[in-house]
């Protein structure tokens, strides 16, 4: 069985990342979805669109994904999944879902710790070599330049 994913973001970041996934993983297409939260709608119809999202997935199980814990997506999302077989993370980002979809035929309980390990582990400080920052002498006869 494969486990539904919906993103709930503020416009268009749900849509966007779906398209990121789907660049990666198209055969994923019907097991994804996204609802962009437009600004200034009322809660109510932000609740019945991500509704009509998850509906479209026609699964028994979903993992939603949200952007930012306590803004209006998370808010409906919690109202969305509340009483359902569903799991919501919020705080996503393209290293987790990448991961979730790779790994969406797991249980749910497995799927939302890939999620959260590959959220966590996708974050990384990226220090950059001083010879890429720095320009070539034009005598510099060296061929220190490369990385290790």
């Amino acid at each position: 069985m494969t486990i539904g994913i919906l993103i709930i973001a503020h416009a268009p970041l749900a849509s966007a990342l779906r398209q990121c996934v789907l660049h990666v993983f198209a055969d994923a297409e019907a097991g994804v979805a996204a609802f962009d939260v437009q600004p200034n709608v009322p809660p109510e119809e932000t609740l019945a669109g991500a509704a009509q999202a998850l509906a479209l997935l026609d699964s028994p199980q979903t993992l939603v994904l949200t952007d930012v814990f306590g803004a209006t997506p998370c808010n409906a999302a919690q109202k969305l999944v509340d009483g359902l077989n569903s799991k919501l993370i919020a705080g996503v980002n393209l290293p987790m879902l990448l991961r979730t979809v790779t790994y969406r035929h797991e249980s749910l309980d497995s799927l939302v710790a890939r999620a959260l390990a590959g959220g966590t582990q996708g974050v990384l400080s990226v220090a950059v070599t001083a010879p890429q920052n720095q320009v070539k002498k034009k005598n510099d006869q060296s061929n220190d330049d490369h990385q290790q």
